[in-house]
């Protein structure tokens, strides 16, 4: 049975007046679609980040304050013992480092500022008696093993032991070749220009084979810290944080200040930035750690023979380490 066309004109009205009903609400009437709050969004973003990728975060006034005083509090407590000031610098960057709304800032950032306080009052120096292996040695390890194991389950992929070359450069040989005739020129101008340098590292009046060859595998040994340490787990959380060009200038503020506090004093602290800046470039574009282990041996290779001629001038050297 047709519907007869009362009912069709009925229904058709009713559909006019709900649209119209509609139309009159408008969308500022409904209420809005629920919102992520920033710190959420941060949070649920932040396992797709740490596997790999930088946060690449804005330098906000705030989060140049905390780069700027970590990198006080770095350079004034490990090297010089400015322990009231440099304090201070500590505790200000802390309280940036809460105070931001980044929670993995919060996080990566505060396990270096926990790091640079145990350097701060690790005895940091180049004696080669066996304690000394411990309390410099203990330290060391602390601070790569630490954040690591924090990191990789808050963070995972922050800090990766990558040791071997996913892709081939020809770049990257090019400089671990450039590294052997630069280091040795370098370091020898170095030793001439200081000529107190090879003192830095004690050694007995008379030759000793055995003091000998702690010194190299102690330098060779701090060496590869060094890498382990700056690159692969300070640059490393500068890095996911933030670009690159600021991750590499901070990562080399904490290489030069510990360096400096061990022996590099003169010209060196110059020279040791400049070193962690082309370290921290080679890290970024070979994405590895064997390139900048190689190079960074290289160097400690003719620093030890540096060393080794500076204390006892008429040596002939007959091997590797003698």
């Amino acid at each position: 049975m047709r519907p007869s066309s009362d009912a069709v004109n009925a229904g058709a009205t009713a559909r006019v007046t709900d649209r119209g009903a509609a139309a009159k609400l408008g969308p500022s009437t409904f209420p809005p679609a629920p919102t992520i709050p920033e710190a959420a969004v941060a949070a649920t973003t932040t396992p797709a980040v740490s596997a790999g990728a930088s946060l690449e975060l804005d330098l906000t006034p705030a989060r140049w304050g905390l780069l700027s005083s970590f990198a006080a509090a770095t350079f004034l407590l490990i090297p010089l013992e400015q322990f009231l000031i440099g304090g201070a610098f500590f505790v200000a960057s802390l309280v940036l480092v809460v105070r931001d709304g980044n929670p993995a800032l919060r996080r990566r950032m505060g396990v270096l500022l926990g790091c640079i306080a145990l350097l701060a009052v690790t005895p940091i120096n180049t004696q080669l008696e066996p304690i000394k292996f411990l309390t410099l040695g203990g330290p060391f390890l602390l601070v790569i093993i630490v954040p690591a194991v924090i990191l990789a389950r808050t963070d995972p992929g922050v800090i990766r032991y990558r040791f071997w070359p996913t892709r081939f450069r020809w770049l990257d040989l090019f400089y671990v070749a450039l590294s052997i005739p630069l280091a040795a020129f370098v370091l020898d101008w170095y030793f001439d220009v200081n000529p107190f340098m090879p003192f830095q590292w004690p050694l007995p009046e008379q030759q000793d084979d055995s003091k000998m060859t702690m010194l190299f595998w102690g330098i060779n040994g701090v060496g590869v810290w060094d890498e382990l340490f700056f690159v692969n787990t300070v640059f490393a959380v500068f890095r996911s944080l933030f670009r690159f060009r600021v991750a590499n200038v901070f990562q080399a503020v904490v290489y030069m200040s510990v360096l400096y506090d061990m022996a590099f004093i003169g010209i060196g602290p110059v020279l040791v930035y400049l070193f962690a800046l082309t370290q921290g470039s080679m890290f970024e574009e070979s994405e590895n750690l064997l390139y900048v282990l190689v190079v960074h041996l290289i160097v400690d290779y003719f620093l030890y023979w540096q060393i080794v001629m500076g204390h006892y001038p008429g040596y002939v050297q007959q091997g590797i380490l003698h």
